[in-house]
């Protein structure tokens, strides 16, 4: 059994006090023996525009928050994953929206740039998002072989496409994180409800740090990180503040799980769709 840790920040528009409160609570998740530590969505910016990512973007495997998610591996020998930073995309005004997987050494050993753009109207409190205005869309599913478990990265809004998931199960995953600045309403009605789902048709755990609190920006994030295991199972969550949320993944629970309950050998892919 490994112990892991998901990370809840309310994270604002100075990356300087963002790094800061993440170093405390990266101290705080140490500290309760997690040997895996996963950050949110942003956590390094939560600027007062959109563009405010675009201004601080760093070329990949350069720039401060890349070496701070370096350094705080190697400091306490612990396997990161670094949220979501900006990263240049290439194209004027974008940035990638990278989640890049730290080892034990401080060595990037995986990165995943978010797929699915979060593009849309909440009619019920009138917000509207266009991520796709300053990011540029990731292309590749990825797994990475870890001490833990086969881990499979995954941001925020990609949690409403089953089909991502299911590609990362094909290929082995075990472990899922999705760090996620999940909105206040759109949290409340289907955060929880998702997580379990994607933990139980694939069976796998899901390591899910959310942003959570009110920020400068005006913007509420849902919070109430947690992790769940591969029956659905919520394993220990913070609905509330910032903190770390810690627990045991048990890759002997996942394989008695997948062998005594197969659904994912039992899929099948070539049926005749009929319309009527």
């Amino acid at each position: 059994m490994s112990l892991v840790a998901a990370i809840q920040m309310a994270s604002g528009p100075n990356v300087k006090a963002n790094l800061e409160e993440a170093e405390k609570l990266i101290n705080t998740a140490v500290q309760q023996d997690a040997k895996l530590v996963v950050l949110p969505e942003n956590f390094a910016i939560m600027g007062m525009s959109e563009v405010d990512k675009v201004t601080i973007a760093e070329k990949y495997g350069e720039g401060p928050i890349q070496q701070f998610l370096s350094q705080q591996a190697s400091k306490h020998g612990i396997w990161i994953v670094g949220g979501t930073i900006p990263v240049d995309s290439g194209v004027t005004g974008k940035v990638y929206s990278a989640c890049l997987l730290y080892n034990d050494s401080g060595e990037v050993v995986a990165r995943y740039d978010k797929i699915h753009l979060f593009d849309v109207v909440l009619e019920a409190n009138e917000e509207s998002y266009n991520e796709s205005e300053t990011i540029e869309s990731g292309d590749d599913v990825v797994v990475a072989d870890t001490p833990f478990g086969k881990i499979g990265l995954a941001v925020c809004y990609d949690l409403r496409f089953p089909e991502l998931f299911r590609a990362m199960a094909d290929v082995g995953m075990e472990i899922c994180v999705l760090p996620s600045a999940f909105t206040s309403l759109t949290g409340r009605a289907h955060w929880e409800s998702l997580i379990r789902a994607r933990a139980i048709e694939n069976l796998c755990y899901v390591i899910a740090p959310d942003q959570g609190g009110y920020h400068m920006n005006g913007r509420e994030t849902h919070g109430d990180s947690m992790i769940v295991d591969p029956w659905g199972v919520v394993m220990n969550r913070l609905p509330q503040g910032t903190g770390a949320v810690v627990s045991d993944i048990d890759l002997d629970k996942l394989y008695r799980t997948r062998k005594n309950f197969p659904a994912l050998q039992h899929k099948r892919l070539d049926c005749k769709i009929s319309y009527t």
